[in-house]
This record gives C-alpha cells, structure tokens and sequence, in this order.
C-alpha cells in the first residue's frame, strides 16, 4: 500500500537526519548541514461500502399470562410464652400530687379592756366538702358601769348554718339565738327610781331554711326561696312571733330580656297588754331587657299589709320603673327610675336599732309611696369605684322614736300624721389595691320634712364614714373607721306638761383596730372605740361611756 511506502521513507529520512545531528552535536552546532527538500504525496483511492438494510418497525409483542386456579391454604399457629416470662416486675411511674394548703378555717379568740369589758368569740366550719357546709359561732361582750351609773350592758349570741348541695340545688337553713342586756339609765338622778325596773333584755330566737338552684348559672329559670320564724321576748311582757316567707325567681326569655317575680309574705303577731295580729304580703312582677347599652325595667309592685295605725291603707301598687344607659362601657352608668315599696317593721328590728323601748309599743309597717330617683355607678381604671344617688321620697307611717312622756329615760315609736317628705343624696367612692389595701369615702343626707311632728326625731340628717384597711406583709392588719353623725331632736315633757326640744350632740368618732399575726395560727389584736374621747348622746339622756380599749389574742385551727 501506498501509505504503508510513504510513512516508512518519512520515518527513514527522520532517522537519517538525527545521525548527522548526533554528530555535529559532540563538535557544534551543525555547522555545513542542509535539509533538502522532498515532496511527500499521499493519495486516497479506496472507497468503503456498506449493504442496504431493511428498517423492521413492528413491536415484540409479549402474551399474557393464562390464569390458574390455584389451592391456597392458610395454616394459623398460636404462641404463648411460658408463664414466667408474663409476671414480670414492673414499676409504674406516678406523678407526687401537690399538698393541698392548710385552711385554718376555725379560729377563737378572747379579749378584755376597760371598763370591765370582756370580748369572746369563736367561728367553727367543716373543710373542703364538695356535698355539704356547716357550722357555728358564738360571741359574747360585756362592760361595766364606766363612769356612767347602770350603763353596764351585755351581748351574746349563738348560731348553727347549714348546707347540702345536690346537683343544682342547694338546701339549707341556720338556727340563731340572740340575749341583748341594757339598762334604762337615762333617768333623772335627782327623781328616785325602781332600780328593779331598769334592766331590760331582749330575747330572740331564728329558725330559717332556704332552698335555690343559683349554682346553676346556665339554666333558663332560676330560683331562690326562704321560710323562717322569727320570736322576740322583753324582760317585761312583750312577746312577738314573726312568720315569713320570701322568694325571688327570674326566667330568661331569650339574648337580654327575662322576667323577674319577687314575693313576699308574713304574719305578725304581738303581744303585750293586748293582742295584735298583722299580716302581710308583696309581689313584684318585672320585665327587664337590654338593648345594646341600653336597659329598661318595667314591672309593678302590688303589696297589702294589716296595719291599722293612722288609718293606713291596706292595698298599694307601686310602679317598678328603671332605665340605665351604658355611656362609657365598663366604666360608667347613668340610672334613673320611678318606684315605691312596702317594708316590714317589727319589733324583732325595732329592739336591733333602739334597746330603750317603752312597754306597748305600736308598731305599723312603713309605706314608700312615689320614689323619684337617678344617679350614676361606675369605675375609674381597675382599683377606684364610685357610686352617686339622689331621690325624693314620699314615706307614710315612717317611724320615729321619741322620749315618752311619763319616763323619758324610755323611747314610744311615734308616726307623722301626714305624708312625710325626704330628699336624699348618698354618694361613695372606694379605692381597692388587691386584699393589701383599701380605702374608700360614704356620705348620705337626708333632709326630712314632717307633716304633724315638730322634728324628725332621732333621725340624724347627715352621716359620713371614711374608712380603710392595711395588711403590711400578712403580718400586721389595719382596720380604721372615722365618721360623723350630725345633731338629732327629741323632745321631753316637762313635769308642768309643756313640751321642749331637746337637740342632741354632733358625734366625731374613730375606731381602730390591729391585728399582729405572730404564725398562721396565732395572732393578738388590740380595738379601740370612741378614741376622741368624746361624750356625746345619741339617743337624748343617754350619754356614751367614753374611750374603750380591748386587747386579746386569736387561735386559728
């Protein structure tokens, strides 16, 4: 081949020109050496061919596979392990519950201070008790004579409660005994008197049951009813049995609106030198809605009683009218309405607010005719709340109490002849910082005028109480009062049978009182009363004792 030639003579002629070089290279660079020239001719004559081939473009095709029936059987093996591998030991992990904290909900505690003062009282509660609360208390306190002559007084009382929760309802009741001893010792010291006749006690008996479903707050219709009795004896021949029965119940109708029913119902009976029998009963249907801040009352108050004295009605109805407005939502609330009422007086409350009372006492329940009212609640942030009310009030039968004519050292309840008229104003503000500190403002005024009566006896018209409480690291608790009464009337019969005014001391008084608490279960309080030692009369003849201290100490278990 041609190209086989050509590349040996190339490779020739290379070879033989390295052998000069070599040569020339061991005496100098080729010195008279020349590279001819030489053609080199490469030719290509041969011509590849390749058969024609036929393209195939059909698919292998792959048959399926026939179905077979086929037999499968299934064989099922059970294994047990052998039985000592089954008990094996194991722990389980628990979680260690939390210590419930200790409740010292029962305490006693015991005191004394001057003026022979003797101070017990003892509260006692079962504990954490998902079925039933129960439980008691007892107080008692006594003081001398002092600097006032027969003044010594006594109080004490006893009380079982009670209750048992079932479901929704709750069923309870108390048991309550009261013995309040005074003397009447606002007589004349220059008259001689039956030193037998100056000690009155006063003798009270509770028996009350209730039953409500206010646990239930999701249901529809809800109720609270209570029945109890209610027996005052004096130390001389007053004896009163009190029968009564009240019940409150609201039913929603749907979103904002429901329908509220009060009642109330009784049976008086007193007896002295004579026998009287009164009875009583009050209903209050209402229909209240709310309207985005808006809310309306529209109800009625239908009540009879079977008083007698000054005449009296013995049917009333009483509108039950109110509308308040959300202004500042959360924060403040306008309110203002129309109303009236009848309220229960006897002498079980009456002996509560005066011991003094004189034999024979008449006693009538007192009507509120047409009450116009309006005023303001609300909030100022999260720890200041306020309260502000003004009304006129129409009262008929609205008792007094003034000195009797033949021994004014005792007090006859006496009416208007008339329609007494009083504009009220009450207003209180309170700032509250958690349970470490509280303050707070009340002031109420009335301004009574009588339609036969000369003065409104013994009826204070102005009355302001400023008050606050301090708990410094649990350990020491604060408790104050400061408040003012203003001057009252009574009026005295003269031995000639004239009349005469007799107005009474504007009262400034403080109270305070300490507790210093050694451990959670120990702790002693020091009480101070009438600390700005002023004599004062609230009741005309009846001068106060003047500074009281009591000192003592408190077991909680």
């Amino acid at each position: 081949m041609r190209y086989t030639t050509a590349l040996a003579g190339v490779s020739a002629l290379f070879f033989l020109g390295l052998v000069p070089a070599t040569s020339q290279a061991q005496t100098g660079w080729g010195e008279g050496g020349k590279l001819e020239s030489t053609e080199i001719v490469v030719e290509k004559n041969r011509t590849l061919e390749l058969p024609e081939a036929n393209r195939n473009f059909e698919k292998f095709r792959i048959a399926p596979p026939k179905l077979q029936d086929r037999q499968v059987t299934y064989r099922f093996n059970e294994y047990r392990l052998p039985e000592h591998f089954i008990n094996l030991p194991m722990r389980v992990l628990t979680i260690r519950q939390e210590d419930l904290t200790k409740l010292y909900g029962n305490y006693v505690k015991g005191g004394i201070g001057t003026i022979g003062t003797v101070y017990l009282r003892g509260y006692f509660h079962n504990k954490r008790d998902n079925n039933a609360a129960y439980g008691a208390e007892v107080a008692h306190v006594s003081s001398g004579d002092g600097p006032i002559q027969n003044s010594n007084a006594a109080s004490s009382f006893v009380q079982a409660h009670g209750e048992m929760y079932s479901g929704p309802l709750t069923l309870g009741g108390r048991v309550k005994y009261e013995r309040d001893q005074n003397n009447f010792y606002g007589f004349d010291r220059f008259v001689e008197v039956d030193r037998d006749s100056l000690k009155q006690v006063y003798n009270r008996f509770t028996v009350e049951g209730h039953l409500n479903n206010l646990t239930d707050v999701k249901a529809p219709f809800q109720f609270n009813a209570k029945v109890g009795l209610n027996y005052t004896a004096d130390n001389f021949s007053a004896k009163e049995t009190n029968l009564y029965g009240t019940a409150s119940s609201n039913y929603e109708l749907g979103v904002g609106s429901k329908i509220n029913v009060n009642l109330e119902a009784g049976y008086t009976n007193l007896k002295d030198s004579s026998s009287t029998g009164r009875g009583f009963f009050k209903v209050r249907p209402a229909y209240t809605k709310q309207i985005d801040k808006l809310g309306l009352v529209l109800g009625a108050t239908i009540a009879y009683t079977g008083d007698t004295i000054n005449d009296a009605r013995q049917f009333y109805i009483y509108p039950a009218l109110e509308v308040n407005y959300q202004a500042i939502e959360s924060k403040l609330v306008l309110f203002a309405g129309a109303g009236g009422d009848l309220q229960r007086t006897s002498l079980y409350s009456l002996s509560k607010e005066n011991p003094w009372l004189n034999h024979n006492v008449q006693i009538a329940d007192v009507s509120k005719g047409l009450e116009l009212y309006g005023g303001v609640t609300g909030s100022l942030g999260k720890n200041v709340q306020f309260t502000g009310r003004l009304a006129h009030q129409s009262f008929r039968n609205l008792y007094f109490f003034n000195n009797a004519a033949k021994d004014s050292s005792r007090f006859d309840v006496v009416y208007d002849d008339g329609v007494t008229q009083v504009f009220h104003l009450y207003g209180e503000v309170s700032y509250n910082q958690s349970d470490k500190f509280r303050v707070g403002l009340k002031a109420e005024n009335n301004s009574y005028t009588t339609a036969s009566l000369a003065e409104a006896f013994h009826r204070p018209g102005t009355v302001l109480t400023a008050f606050g409480s301090y708990n410094l690291y649990d350990k020491i608790l604060f408790n104050t009062e400061l408040y003012y009464i203003s001057s009252s009337f009574g009026q005295i019969t003269r031995p000639d049978g004239s009349l005469a005014l007799h107005e009474t001391d504007s009262i400034m008084d403080l109270n305070i009182k300490a507790d210093y608490r050694f451990s959670p279960r120990f702790s002693a309080f020091l009480m101070g009363n009438n600390l700005l030692s002023n004599e004062y009369e609230r009741f005309v003849n009846y001068r106060t004792q003047g500074i009281s201290v009591i000192g003592g100490v408190t077991y909680s278990f």
